[in-house]
């Protein structure tokens, strides 16, 4: 680990124009000391997934092990105790949830992918409820491709063309149909929902022609904030069968979005700065462009052209009294003008060259009229820790300093460069690469085998700076002529904790980054900090001592909380007990504070395990009321790895889903196979409660009348959506009301919580999952007198909670909360013995759980599988002090 620099000691820096800094009583120093206080109070998490591959087939189980980091120390966490991870579908909805128990920043579980699930493009998203307090962009979060063969008898592969006419987008989807075999579905009748931004904009019916292609024509008339959506195509089989497939929109032009980022954040006249650029397709990807400046008589200055993904930079001065244009030249032919940030007279900018391997060279530069000795300071922090401070009187128009990068730590580093009055000026990310941050793997495999079914033997010694480690590490084996990887967009343990966990939004092929460490990849680092977002926090709210709003607090275990009352007054020193019922079994009471809450913690139980809570005064009187605490569940966010998406999933993975029939058949053919694959399917159904995840008294779906999400998508306001729709309620404005009750407005019900009737319209149609209406006595009477005017059960994706109860009699309630997910073991067969069965396993070897001991050594043994080609190997890991280990070793089998 790299030293801190610690407040209360004096230090030096290397200096060409900056001067020795000393920590005394200032008002920078206290500056300083606030970062830390606010990061010491408001630390933060990060988390990765490793997973045994990058891609799946229903069938197949997704094996994953989390590590999770606390950003101001770099250490395995140990502020949450609780991990959630969700594998969600392309419709934002959460299709598994397994929540895991978290011991010294590690854990690890697994996901069964059934029939049920279809394919696709899924999500898988890691987050600890004390996560939420900083906002969705810093989750685990990964795109991840599911094919299906076995339960599909419809395959399709779409095209899209674009044009303009008139600034609106027109759109033609060809959309081709065929059976595994590769056989055209002809001349058969296709109807289709084309959907953009929740909304849909065209309906219709086709046929496909000879070649088994229905084409569709559809605009984007530009009223739609998202160019993303899908369509729905339902495809009649010859037998009348109707197949359903959803297809992937991924934009509805070709235009290609180029942006400038002065280094620094502001363009100074008569200052040579670097300017990034950045362009960005319709789907999200890089496109390379080519262009010149000029100024505003059409003077061409300088050419430019972008590297790499889209992303470039060039040198430019601009001068006094102009203005300045880029023409950007695209890879079609077309052009575009696009004007140049705007720029300021006088100001100071920062420039870092960070392409020596060994040192930072950091450049102060100053207008000519700031050159008057006015003292500015610079900071490098990651985390909240401070690695470098100086300041310098600006008494020359140019700073010079070089600083080691042995000091700095490997990852994101932030410099900022502040004014006179301690206000941040100048803001500048670079990303170093520290091998004694890492740990070395140094592997044996002298007991490998080349055999099929063969034994083979590994060793490892894991070391930082040459002194053993002990750590913790996963390792993934599988065949990689099966499951092929893309090097370049592998997500991993340094591309994760080191990189994206750092940054906002989409990162491109983020293990590009790391499989060359020469120059021209450190050149195409450097820009993607240039041009890339960062809000981890904010100086301005140091400065004005504004912290995060901390709504959820650190999961030290799973608790049950809740509050007895009795006539709305709460009950001090109330008996409670808590009986769980299903799954195992317990006895455990408690009594009530002053304020009549009471609280269950360090419970460790299994999912689906059911409870009883019984409540009484402390008089043994038991008509009192219990109100269970509910943490609203975490909602499901737009996907800021959209540019993932893949349009055809099963076409892409056609080898490895092909290659999985013959695993599963056999697998079946031995009776090995859990029954969790249908042979054969046309459509996926799935029976479920439309409002499963109701907070809803009665229990989830017992109400008068229930929408769901496909009923609100064709409006603005939640009030719009429901006028009209909602039998017996008619509207006041925004607000609900029964038509019996028009005095009393209804009762509304947000995840659990009660908001103003007037907080309707604050709720995004698009973010419910479904609305409960309450309206006859039966269902309402569990509210109290808060029913008399009718409740709307308003729940989101995925709003409610894990936790469900009902009220079956006085002082008695029944709980069904999340449990912890029981983690199954890797089925690794033992061919110890010739025997006829075939190995057709693509994960060849999972294990979460390997410890390097005292000395930094670790063993693990397996067997190949029944086929030969490269098996490619991945050992990830950390140890106590937060260093990070990847290693990736192929071997061929013969």
């Amino acid at each position: 680990m790299k030293s801190k620099i610690i407040l209360t000691l004096s230090f030096l820096v290397i200096l060409l124009g900056f001067a020795a800094f000393k920590m005394d009583d200032d008002p920078f120093t206290s500056l300083l000391k606030k970062l830390d206080d606010y990061t010491n109070k408001y630390p933060q998490e990060k988390i990765h997934l490793h997973l045994d591959k990058p891609y799946y087939a229903i069938g197949d189980d997704i094996w994953f092990k989390a590590y999770i980091l606390n950003t101001k120390t770099s250490t395995p966490s140990n502020i949450s105790k609780v991990l959630y991870v969700e594998l969600i579908n392309e419709k934002d909805s959460i299709k598994k949830l397994v929540k895991l128990p978290i011991i010294s920043g590690i854990t690890w579980g697994d996901f069964k992918l059934t029939d049920s699930l279809g394919e696709g493009n899924y999500r898988i998203r890691a987050y600890t409820n004390y996560m939420r307090n900083f906002g969705t962009e810093f989750f685990f979060d990964k795109t991840i491709k599911i094919g299906n063969s076995w339960a599909n008898k419809v395959f399709t592969q779409t095209k899209y063309n674009f044009v303009k006419e008139n600034s609106i987008d027109k759109v033609t989807a060809t959309i081709h149909f065929e059976d595994k075999n590769g056989v055209a579905f002809k001349e058969s009748d296709v109807s289709f929902d084309v959907q953009l931004d929740f909304r849909s904009v065209l309906k219709g019916r086709t046929k496909t022609n000879s070649s088994g292609d229905a084409i569709i024509n559809f605009s984007n008339n530009k009223s739609f904030t998202d160019k993303s959506g899908k369509i729905i195509a339902t495809l009649t089989l010859d037998n009348k069968e109707k197949v359903v497939k959803s297809i992937p929109i991924t934009s509805t032009s070709n235009d290609i979005d180029v942006q400038f980022f002065p280094e620094g954040g502001t363009l100074i006249e008569d200052l040579p700065q670097k300017i990034a650029i950045k362009a960005i397709n319709a789907t999200g990807h890089g496109e390379n462009v080519k262009g010149t400046i000029v100024d505003e008589a059409g003077t061409p200055i300088t050419t430019f052209q972008t590297d790499y993904l889209g992303m470039g930079n060039l040198v430019f001065n601009v001068q006094a009294n102009k203005t300045y244009s880029a023409k950007i030249n695209f890879g079609d032919g077309s052009q575009k003008d696009i004007k140049l940030p705007l720029t300021q007279k006088t100001g100071y900018a920062i420039t870092l060259n960070n392409l020596d391997t060994s040192k930072v060279v950091l450049k102060i530069m100053a207008s000519q009229s700031l050159v008057n000795g006015e003292e500015l300071k610079v900071v490098a922090q990651q985390g909240g820790n401070v690695y470098y401070v100086s300041k310098a009187k600006m008494d020359k128009q140019v700073l010079i300093a070089n600083i080691l990068k042995k000091n700095l730590p490997a990852g994101i580093v932030q410099f900022t460069l502040f004014s006179s009055t301690n206000q941040p000026i100048a803001e500048r990310l670079i990303f170093v690469k520290n091998n004694s941050d890492l740990i070395n793997v140094a592997l044996n495999t002298t007991g490998v085998s080349d055999l099929r079914k063969g034994k083979s033997t590994f060793a490892f010694e894991a070391s930082n700076q040459n002194k053993p480690v002990l750590g913790s590490f996963s390792v993934a084996v599988t065949n990689a002529s099966k499951v092929v990887p893309d090097e370049d967009n592998e997500s991993n343990i340094l591309t994760s904790l080191l990189l994206t966990s750092d940054l906002v939004g989409y990162i491109e092929k983020p293990n590009h980054y790391f499989l060359n460490d020469d120059v021209k990849t450190q050149k195409e680092l450097d820009n993607l900090m240039l041009t890339q977002g960062w809000r981890r926090f904010l100086w301005k709210n140091i400065i004005n001592n504004v912290g995060p709003n901390i709504t959820f607090k650190p999961e030290n275990s799973i608790s049950i909380s809740g509050t007895i009352k009795k006539g709305n007054k709460p009950v001090p020193n109330g008996k409670v007990m808590l009986m769980a019922t299903k799954g195992t079994f317990f006895i455990i009471d408690t009594v009530t504070n002053a304020d009549g809450t009471f609280v269950f913690d360090n419970l460790s139980f299994p999912d689906s395990t059911k409870f009883v809570v019984q409540a009484r005064t402390k008089t043994e009187r038991k008509f009192v009321d219990i109100n269970i605490d509910i943490v609203p569940g975490q909602i499901v966010t737009k996907n800021k790895n959209g540019a993932d998406i893949e349009i055809n999933v099963n076409n892409t993975l056609m080898k490895y889903i092909k290659e999985s029939d013959n695993y599963f058949n056999e697998m079946s053919r031995l009776g090995l196979l859990e029954r969790t694959i249908k042979l054969e399917e046309v459509t996926i159904t799935e029976k479920r409660n439309p409002a499963k995840n109701s907070s809803n008294l009665n229990g989830a779906g017992n109400a008068d009348f229930v929408m769901t999400s496909k009923d609100l998508s064709t409006c603005i306001t939640l009030s719009q959506c429901l006028q009209g729709r909602l039998p017996g309620v008619i509207f006041k404005g925004n607000v609900p009301y029964l038509m019996r009750s028009q005095n009393q407005a209804m009762n509304i019900i947000l995840d659990g919580m009660q908001v103003e009737a007037e907080f309707l319209d604050n709720i995004s149609p698009m973010d419910v999952e479904s609305i409960e209406l309450l309206k006859s006595i039966g269902n309402t009477a569990i509210y109290g007198m808060n029913g008399g005017g009718g409740v709307l059960i308003i729940t989101t994706k995925r709003g409610g909670s894990d936790l469900s109860y009902n009220r079956y009699a006085p002082g008695v309630i029944t709980l069904n909360p999340k449990g912890y997910s029981v983690s199954r073991e890797f089925y690794s067969p033992k061919h110890e013995t010739p025997d006829s069965r075939i190995d057709l396993r693509s994960t060849i070897y999972w294990n979460p759980q390997v410890v390097a001991t005292e000395n930094g050594k670790a063993t693990f043994e397996f067997y190949n599988a029944d086929e030969p080609g490269q098996y490619r190997m991945v050992i990830e890991g950390i140890d106590a002090f937060g260093h990070l280990a990847r290693k990736v070793y192929t071997y061929e089998v013969k």
